[in-house]
């Protein structure tokens, strides 16, 4: 890695914000089939909620709580692979 790299700090708010915007522009250009339509709101719903949970983890209120929201992010995550 170059100095450059190592001095950004990976952020995940930001990253995963940027991964629902991503989904939804990726659903706005697929052909409108009904197969496409239903897969395209379960992409923008799961990966909005990944990125609220993600958000609403940074605001947990203890160890626990963050670890626990972490976990319901990490699981629409797993949803976007299925």
């Amino acid at each position: 890695m170059n100095e450059k790299s190592n001095s950004k700090q990976y952020d995940l708010e930001e990253r995963t914000a940027e991964f629902a915007r991503q989904c939804r522009e990726f659903v706005k250009k697929l052909p409108k089939t009904t197969g496409n339509f239903e897969d395209g709101k379960q992409l923008i719903r799961s990966s909005g909620s990944q990125a609220a949970n993600y958000i609403e983890a940074n605001e947990a209120l203890s160890k626990k709580d963050f670890a626990h929201r972490v976990k319901i992010c990490r699981k629409e995550t797993k949803e976007n692979f299925k």
